[in-house]
């Protein structure tokens, strides 16, 4: 069960979303076409960046192509900025991305999985907060929307979203606030010692992944420990880890004993359930901000402290 409590709108232009691929091939054009068609629907002006279904081996057009994108993304009107997908990709760019110019724009950008790479880059050179959330053809695009998903979407980039309520089987005690950081773990731990990985102490770090089996999980998050970072954080909040197979020599090695060892040997807070990740139900989480955290019985709160813009 996810809970979100809201409040009026702190930003009054929240109406139109310029959707751009920044990593790998759109595989169905249709899925932009029924994203925009969503889109409008939930009251959203939707632009389609003129390369968005552009193709290069696997990505969404040549490096310079998918570069030229965000700079048209940052000079186009609309406010918000969608990344249409994920795979791979945005780690080629970061060394060519004018981060200045991205924050300068005052966009808000949102994408999951491969953008954390961006969101992790744009918070590291310049603090600014960028989102977590849905992308349009895997959210918006497909043949039904998930109500909860696009609905806390909405909340989120209209600064309306104010306390996100989540059930958890397994999280310990916290009431804490921090910057809320994190995305996908396996981006995450690829900028371990690049210019583009936050320096962030006493944070709320959040992660998810697809297709890693619980003992690769375990590894990340020790290299994170390892790396002097994990330790640093006031809370872990674990995402969707899903699509991984386990093994019979596995015996008995599950997700919640890897999540057992990072307990004992990190010695930080943690809290399963949070819904985010390679999942049909996603909450929209800013990505930079200060934010707070507390755990009940079976239950834990995100207070989003949308206000400070």
């Amino acid at each position: 069960m996810t809970k979100h409590d809201h409040h009026h709108s702190v930003f009054p232009d929240a109406s139109g979303i310029y959707i751009f691929s920044p990593s790998s091939a759109v595989a169905d054009p249709e899925s932009i076409t029924r994203a925009t068609q969503r889109l409008n629907k939930m009251g959203f002006k939707v632009a389609v960046d003129r390369t968005a279904l552009a193709q290069s081996q696997r990505f969404a057009g040549t490096d310079v192509q998918r570069l030229a994108a965000f700079g048209r993304a940052i000079k186009q009107k609309l406010p918000i900025v969608m990344a249409s997908r994920g795979g791979y990709g945005l780690t080629r760019l970061l060394p060519q991305i004018d981060w200045n110019a991205m924050a300068d724009s005052g966009k808000r950008f949102v994408g999951q999985s491969d953008f954390t790479a961006f969101s992790l880059a744009l918070l590291a050179k310049t603090g600014a907060v960028s989102y977590a959330g849905p992308t349009a053809c895997f959210d918006f695009g497909g043949k039904k929307a998930e109500i909860l998903t696009a609905e806390i979407f909405g909340e989120s980039m209209r600064g309306e979203l104010e306390i996100l309520s989540f059930e958890t089987q397994d999280a310990d005690a916290v009431d804490c606030r921090g910057v809320l950081w994190g995305g996908n773990l396996t981006m995450i731990t690829s900028l371990i010692g690049t210019p583009y990985m936050p320096a962030i102490k006493g944070g709320i770090l959040f992660v998810e992944d697809v297709g890693e089996h619980p003992y690769r999980v375990e590894r990340m998050l020790s290299q994170l420990a390892q790396a002097g970072i994990l330790g640093k954080q006031k809370a872990l909040l674990l995402g969707g880890f899903t699509e991984y197979r386990l093994a019979a020599h596995d015996a008995g090695y599950d997700l919640s004993a890897a999540i057992a060892y990072i307990r004992k040997s990190v010695g930080i807070p943690v809290i399963t359930g949070l819904p985010y990740g390679h999942t049909v139900m996603k909450a929209t989480l800013p990505v930079g901000a200060k934010i707070g955290v507390a755990t009940e019985k079976g239950m834990a709160h995100l207070v989003l402290d949308e206000h400070q813009h």
